[in-house]
């Protein structure tokens, strides 16, 4: 196996080499479930346990060559060209759409990517695009979600987003999963670039989840061996509770070492 970053996004999948040899740096041609797509090697070549990891859909076919080039390199041009002429109808028509992408099928349609606030009627600018373009033309509605997957970007984290690296599948997120994990509720540090809640929020979600069953509530009176007191503050990954006694000192503790709950 190695892992392939494909052309132009940040999106890193493991691929089958059967059995040849590829180096870190190499511009491979790569089999997918979307067609053919030219990527790079970014890793050396390592045995994977199927117990471990599912045996992936992808392999590498071979190395790309000078054809493969030019026909990216064209391929690239066709892209530019489709945008420009789409945004060009978009704004005659006085469209409320965002175009985000296109992509061209093998059995000669072109899809375009848009994200819009409401539906849109696009009858007539598929008319007017199937005339300038020659070819069937399919409009494709997306949310914010999938439109940072295309584009691509650098999370608050530093990395780049989750979606465009490695996501395969959109999970639920929840503001009780911000709230579980003690994050400020800040729409400002607990979404992505795409507006939304923080994918990286579910990742963990289900360990908290339980955690917390273990712990009393902020704000509820509990019995120490120091005393009564309420707690403050919670650390649920270390299990332990910040709680201010009666006579106003804080104290932290374990939560084994709780006497009982009192409200």
């Amino acid at each position: 196996m190695v892992s392939v970053q494909l052309k132009n996004c940040y999106l890193t999948i493991r691929c089958d080499t059967k059995g040849r040899n590829y180096k870190p740096g190499d511009l491979v041609m790569v089999e997918t479930k979307e067609g053919i797509q030219m990527g790079k090697v970014l890793s050396e070549p390592w045995e994977m346990n199927e117990a471990i990891f599912a045996k992936p859909n992808c392999k590498v076919i071979r190395i790309a060559n000078a054809k493969d080039l030019q026909k990216i390199e064209e391929q690239d041009k066709k892209v530019a060209e489709a945008l420009k002429i789409c945004k060009q109808k978009i704004e005659e028509l006085e469209l409320p759409m965002k175009l985000v992408d296109v992509s061209f099928h093998d059995e000669g349609k072109i899809t375009f990517y848009f994200v819009a606030e409401t539906r849109i009627n696009f009858r007539e600018l598929v008319k007017r695009l199937a005339s300038e373009l020659h070819t069937r033309i399919e409009m494709r509605q997306i949310g914010a979600r999938n439109e940072a997957k295309m584009r691509g970007g650098v999370g608050c984290c530093g990395r780049p987003v989750c979606c465009a690296s490695f996501l395969r599948e959109f999970e639920p997120v929840t503001i009780r999963m911000a709230k579980d994990q003690g994050f400020s509720l800040d729409p400002a540090k607990i979404s992505g670039l795409c507006g939304r809640l923080l994918c990286c929020l579910a990742y963990e979600a289900d360990t908290y989840s339980e955690l917390i069953k273990k712990l009393p509530k902020c704000g509820s009176r509990v019995m120490t061996a120091y005393g009564e007191g309420k707690v403050s503050k919670l650390n649920v990954i270390a299990q332990k509770i910040l709680i201010e006694l009666e006579d106003g000192r804080q104290i932290t503790i374990k939560a084994d070492e709780l006497k009982n709950t009192v409200t």
